[in-house]
């Protein structure tokens, strides 16, 4: 349950931008472009600023790291989790390239991939410890994972909210 979460918050968080926002992280009208980024941490040198090259390097590697903790859990091995998390890191910019939902960017799948790399030799280790530690680690990954979840949801429902474009209800008639 926890990973299927976690692929609704991916495909919400990279492919469908165009139809919500958080705050204001991004405009919704911005997001229906189709680019593609060929050169490596191309980001850096395009950037406005530093700090957004490296909110976008580091977000992205962290937005992948729990996939790396849920699929080290399930595989238990680090080398299958590296294929599965590059393959949809590519499945995510293919379509975003495909469908103009976004900018389509090398830089993205190598962070993907290393997010979740990282997550899963954090995982790793963790399961290398006795049996009931192991249990106790996928118990509290899948739990973090989840919460994760509930937060996105409740960051999209806010989202308006949250950049000041709220609107007011329309109170309709006393009754």
């Amino acid at each position: 349950m926890a990973l299927v979460g976690y692929l609704a918050v991916v495909v919400a968080l990279t492919c469908l931008k165009s139809f919500y926002t958080i705050g204001t992280l991004w405009k919704p009208e911005n997001q229906r472009v189709r680019e593609l980024r060929l050169q490596p941490f191309g980001i850096i040198a395009d950037a406005s600023n530093p700090f957004s090259a490296a909110f976008d390097i580091l977000g992205n590697v962290a937005f992948f790291l729990p996939l790396g903790m849920l699929l080290a859990v399930i595989f238990r091995k680090v080398w299958p989790v590296v294929v599965v998390s590059a393959g949809l890191s590519v499945a995510v910019e293919v379509a975003q390239y495909v469908f103009s939902l976004g900018r389509t960017d090398v830089t993205d799948l190598i962070c993907n991939t290393v997010g979740a790399l990282a997550g899963a030799l954090i995982t790793a280790l963790f399961l290398q410890w006795s049996t009931t530690a192991a249990q106790r680690w996928a118990r509290t990954v899948t739990v973090v994972v989840l919460v994760t979840v509930v937060v996105f949801a409740v960051l999209v429902i806010l989202g308006p909210a949250l950049s000041g474009e709220a609107q007011p209800l329309d109170e309709g008639p006393v009754l």
